[in-house]
């Protein structure tokens, strides 16, 4: 077992641009006070206004030392926006470049069980963990579908990172459709800052999954939080916690602190097959100040956050897309650098077995169908978000129906995805085996993201809606 840094060994960022040097000698305050109260006009103003925003936190280093006050976020017009909508697609267009760095030898990563601290130090840069704040807040104002366009590209070259950004972008939903409160400002700007959120939920060894030991007791003007928390999945490459905790009264609230807090703990425990590097083991707290302003009550079963969870269950199968993606990529690379035709095959070559050729495109075509479905499932989360957001009348049944999309989505990806990690082996033999090329990676990941929610559960539930209207756990704004 290994402890981690709290702060996941990505530290402190330095910009080679002149002006970003220039911006990081304002204070934290003056910079904010600065940007909220000026009149910005004409481009040249716009440009400047969101490059000292976007570039200021990440010149001047840690993400932890963000401002925490009460500085309204600033809303921009037009112009602001439309050069929002520019950040965003070049963020986006840069996706396949970002995407291979952070996969650079990620097979024999997987096999040294090397966490991807290199890989989240490139990601911070992107400014795509920004992706869901509004574009009149100061993010880059994408949508769900553009969001699981970026999981879905990360995972085909690492799925771990992929899966450990899911903390983070619940928490950006969460912000982008909750209410406008202190605590809610604080965070939006974090992120603003570059900050990636972690965080845990759930613990082991408790009667039932959900049930939750980790405590939050008043000590004067503040409050400790002490419990053990696990599947911290990401926390290790984060800067703030989201921990799940129940108060003195029993009422379970969230607490948000920075990962690197006296009294908070990592432990590199995770021992599962798959997704081995999610630094998804154990966090724990020891008498952990909070402050009054840090934590707020928490309620899975509002429109917000059965929304959420169903997002939270659809970035695991964007993670899975992925991952199907690298099988392809892995079986044609192994075909044409490696294979050899079938023993009783009359071709000449592995690319010409008639075989083989079918084998590839079986894969080929279990992918093409599981982008489709994950791509059908992010626009029905799209207008789930919209409809919260705006706060119409058909919102509620525009949550219900993105629910279902993701359970049938779940329950197709899982099968086909499961198959084509196994069917891959048919196009090599026996060599393909070889734990040098770790092809079995993509089995063991694909089946401990699938081991996270029960699919029988969730074929009984969408069966039983479908027969007899019921909606109980499509409803209860959990995993199911």
């Amino acid at each position: 077992m290994t402890r981690m840094r709290g702060r996941g060994g990505c530290g402190r960022r330095q910009s080679p641009l002149a002006a970003a040097r220039h911006a990081c000698r304002l204070s934290a305050a003056n910079l904010l006070h600065r940007i909220t109260k000026a009149e910005i006009h004409g481009s040249s103003a716009t440009r400047a206004f969101l490059y000292c925003w976007s570039h200021h936190w990440r010149a001047c280093g840690s993400y932890a030392s963000a401002p925490h006050s009460t500085t309204r976020i600033p809303r921009m017009n037009a112009p602001h926006v439309a050069i929002a909508d520019n950040r965003l697609q070049a963020a986006l267009d840069a996706l396949p470049t970002l995407a291979k760095a952070i996969g650079t030898d990620a097979a024999a990563r997987e096999t040294r069980r090397e966490l991807p601290y290199d890989g989240f130090k490139l990601f911070r840069r992107s400014e795509l963990g920004q992706l869901r704040i509004p574009a009149e807040w100061g993010g880059l104002g994408g949508s769900l579908e553009d969001l699981f366009q970026v999981i879905t590209a990360l995972a085909a070259e690492d799925s771990n990172l992929a899966h450990a950004l899911r903390i983070h972008y619940d928490v950006t939903e969460t912000l982008r459709l909750s209410p406008r409160t202190p605590f809610n400002d604080v965070q939006t700007r974090r992120v603003l800052a570059g900050a990636i959120f972690g965080g845990a939920s759930t613990e082991r060894g408790t009667a039932r999954p959900g049930e939750n030991t980790a405590r939050l007791r008043r000590d004067g003007e503040h409050f400790r939080a002490t419990g053990k928390k696990y599947y911290a999945t990401g926390t290790a490459f984060s800067d703030y916690a989201r921990i799940n905790v129940q108060d003195e009264q029993g009422t379970d609230v969230a607490i948000v602190i920075p990962v690197d807090r006296e009294g908070v703990q990592l432990l590199d425990d995770w021992d599962g097959m798959g997704q081995r590097m999610t630094a998804s083991g154990s966090l724990l707290l020891d008498d952990v100040l909070v402050h009054a302003d840090e934590f707020v009550e928490r309620d899975g079963s509002t429109l917000i956050g059965r929304h959420t969870g169903a997002l939270r269950q659809l970035h695991l199968v964007a993670t899975a897309a992925g991952i199907v993606r690298n099988v392809v990529a892995d079986a044609r690379g192994y075909v044409i650098k490696h294979g050899r035709p079938v023993l009783h095959s009359p071709a000449p070559s592995a690319r010409e077995d008639q075989f083989i050729q079918q084998v590839i495109g079986e894969l080929s075509a279990h992918s093409h169908a599981i982008d489709a479905l994950v791509r059908d499932n992010a626009r029905a989360l799209d207008r789930s978000s919209d409809a919260i957001r705006a706060n119409v009348a058909d919102a509620d049944a525009l949550v219900l129906d993105s629910a279902l999309a993701t359970a049938r989505t779940q329950l197709v990806v899982g099968k086909l995805a499961l198959h084509a990690a196994e069917r891959m082996f048919e196009a090599g033999g026996a060599s393909a085996t070889s734990r040098a090329h770790n092809f079995d990676r993509h089995w063991r990941n694909l089946r401990t993201i699938f081991s996270h929610n029960p699919l029988l559960h969730k074929a009984r539930v969408v069966g039983d809606y479908e027969l007899n209207g019921v909606t109980t756990h499509l409803n209860e704004g959990r995993v199911f």
